[in-house]
């Protein structure tokens, strides 16, 4: 920023450059007004961003975020975006051992072959019909919520009978999913295929009276109005170098290595002060957006801090020579891994390892799921990595809370590093670390991030993805029109933890924006 910019004011100062504020800042700058973003890194993106993490090694990996479901298209053309994604043919593999035999269930490749594939697993027809009508329903709830949106935030009435279908308002909505799941399917690893929406970065019980795998599971199945999760073609960080171009473009200044440190506001005119490398400074602004999460806005308008909501994942990424082949031959590793390849998630191995954790331990077999990026878009991949037939996995672990960490981090990530890879192995024909490449320094190309590294490298309180507990998508107390405000009339919410947050989805910073430009 350059420093005579520190003694003006501005129409909106963002607090962090992630992708939400990076939406709300194009937005804004695009509507005429004059938007600073301070971004306490080097760098913008926030947790979408794509780094090369393995010395001397040309992969570009998406680091943190890593698909992408919940960007409304809306956003892509409203901001003029260069950024494109890629559906995945295959949906999941899904490995187990029945009748002493490796067998699985894969989803994808169309009906047919899906119809054979639950036949092959289950023996008869049923479960696919159960997943046929399961997911019709899903199907038509997402084509009914995900426009709301980027709309003000419906009332629980109105988007009950947006919806329109009762049974399907009961199944997700009031009760626990575990119940709709044990009505509908009878296949144990049916169920737990189905559950794992309910889980991603969220410690709940399929039977959780409070409902929050509940909350999880919708999010994971509205988005573009399919549920369809695709792949960022270049990886993650071309989504937010595109909306960084944005909103330069359109006359935001984008300042890193600026750390907001406090916000005073009186409601019409607010104050943000910062510090850099080189010293302090404080900058006036009409209006505030934070892209932090609730916990840390609180801290810089000197509120009550709400407690962290507690992160539950582990997040591991692999650069591998080649992909392992399969114990169960029926399936190309090229298909089982462009899915999402889920382990150990059967429904009663996913209700051990939750119980495991609540008491404390780590699951005896961590769930977990993979996909192979490069599969769908080998372009994150250097042109030699290419021809030598070089894959990325990506791993995300679930029931893995933060609190089993707090003792020690380090020791506590390698031994679930290891029992995690070990379930891995179980279903393949070849132990997965013959397969992984090394680095300049002949290392294995392999990183685990838990969720206290999460909290530590992005600030995320409890190292929680969503920055707290996910809410549903409609007006509940305190909400405000568009579920980003604050009880500062100037200062709104414009992260992960505004209502309808969650994701890499670019919906906090659109509503932010809109919630500035209607007061205005």
């Amino acid at each position: 920023m350059p420093a005579h910019e520190g003694s003006r004011t501005y129409d909106a100062v963002i607090v962090g450059g992630g992708h939400n504020g990076l939406v709300a800042a194009a937005y804004l700058a695009r509507a005429g007004r004059s938007v600073l973003v301070l971004e306490r890194l080097g760098h913008t993106g926030g947790a979408a961003v794509s780094t090369r993490p393995f010395t001397g090694v040309d992969a570009r990996l998406s680091r943190y975020s890593y698909l992408v479901s919940l960007l409304p298209r809306k956003i892509v053309r409203d901001l003029g975006l260069t950024f494109r994604v890629r559906g995945r043919t295959i949906s999941s593999y899904t490995p187990v051992e029945r009748a002493g035999r490796p067998t699985g269930l894969l989803v994808g490749g169309g009906e047919r072959r899906t119809r054979e594939a639950f036949a092959r697993l289950t023996g008869g027809k049923d479960e696919y019909a159960a997943w046929q009508r399961f997911y019709g329903m899903t199907g038509r709830v997402a084509q009914r919520v995900f426009p709301t949106l980027t709309e003000p935030l419906p009332t629980r009435d109105e988007l009950r009978g947006r919806i329109d279908d009762e049974d399907a308002w009961r199944a997700l909505f009031e009760e626990p999913i575990g119940v709709t799941i044990e009505r509908e399917f009878d296949d144990d690893l049916v169920r737990g295929v189905v559950l794992t929406d309910a889980l991603i970065g969220t410690f709940a019980d399929a039977h959780d009276p409070g409902l929050p795998q509940n909350r999880c599971f919708l999010y994971h199945v509205i988005g573009g109005g399919t549920g369809a999760w695709d792949v960022p073609v270049g990886g993650m960080g071309a989504l937010t170098g595109a909306l960084a171009a944005a909103a330069r473009t359109a006359g935001a200044i984008l300042a890193t290595g600026y750390e907001a440190v406090r916000i005073d506001t009186d409601g019409r005119r607010a104050e943000v002060a910062y510090r850099t490398a080189d010293g302090e400074g404080v900058v006036a602004a009409r209006h505030v957006l934070v892209g932090a999460s609730p916990h840390e806005l609180a801290a810089l308008t000197g509120d009550p801090r709400p407690e962290p909501a507690e992160g539950a994942q582990l997040k591991v990424n692999m650069l591998l020579k080649r992909l392992p082949a399969l114990r169960d031959t029926a399936v190309d590793p090229r298909e089982a891994f462009a899915g999402t390849f889920h382990i150990a998630e059967g429904y009663e191995q996913l209700a051990a390892a939750h119980a495991e954790a609540a008491a404390g331990r780590l699951p005896a077999a961590p769930p977990s799921e993979i996909y192979c990026h490069s599969l769908t878009d080998s372009s994150i991949l250097g042109p030699d990595l290419v021809a030598r037939g070089y894959q990325t996995l990506t791993l995300f672990g679930l029931h893995t809370p933060a609190r089993l960490f707090r003792g020690d981090n380090d020791a506590v990530r390698r031994e679930l590093l290891k029992s995690t890879l070990a379930q891995l192995d179980a279903h393949l024909a070849e132990p997965l670390v013959d397969c992984l490449a090394t680095d300049a320094d002949g290392r294995p190309c392999i990183e685990a991030k838990t969720p206290l590294d999460l909290e530590r490298e992005l600030r995320l309180p409890g190292g929680n993805i969503f920055h707290r507990a996910l809410a549903w998508p409609y007006a509940h107390e305190d909400t405000g029109r568009w579920g980003v405000e604050t009880r500062h009339a100037n200062v709104v919410l414009c992260g992960a933890g505004a209502v309808r947050g969650g994701g890499v989805s670019g919906v906090p910073g659109h509503n932010a924006a809109m919630a500035v430009l209607e007061r205005d």
